[in-house]
């Protein structure tokens, strides 16, 4: 299994951008606890998880306009019996999931500027 933190970091000094997702708190019934991540690519790839089915597909679209827009949010879920048709889960509870920008490393941004253009 790759270890999600070093495949992070990897993907930072490679100069890709990644939206990551934690779980910031539950309140009853959750598939996933406080500090669950995911991470999701510009291709579509994703590490980790945050819960699985309807309710980590929302996270998944946050993330994609977090890649989009590069503005942090957070996606409240409701995973009760109230919740469930927007969610499709019945979980009991409710999450709060953070989603955020990580951007390449700032060794990566600056290896753009080493060589000059046209080799000047």
């Amino acid at each position: 299994m790759i270890d999600f933190y070093h495949e992070i970091a990897r993907l930072r000094e490679s100069g890709e951008t990644v939206a990551l997702a934690t779980v910031l708190s539950v309140k009853g019934s959750a598939p996933r606890g406080p500090g669950a991540r995911m991470a999701v690519l510009a291709d579509g790839r994703i590490l980790g998880t945050v819960g699985g089915g309807s309710p980590e597909a929302e996270v998944c679209e946050a993330a994609r306009e977090v890649l989009r827009e590069g503005l942090p949010r957070i996606v409240h879920l409701d995973l009760s019996a109230d919740g469930a048709a927007a969610t499709g889960a019945i979980c009991g509870g409710t999450m709060e999931v953070f989603v955020e920008l990580v951007r390449p490393s700032r060794a990566e941004a600056l290896r753009e500027y080493e060589t000059p253009p046209n080799g000047v």
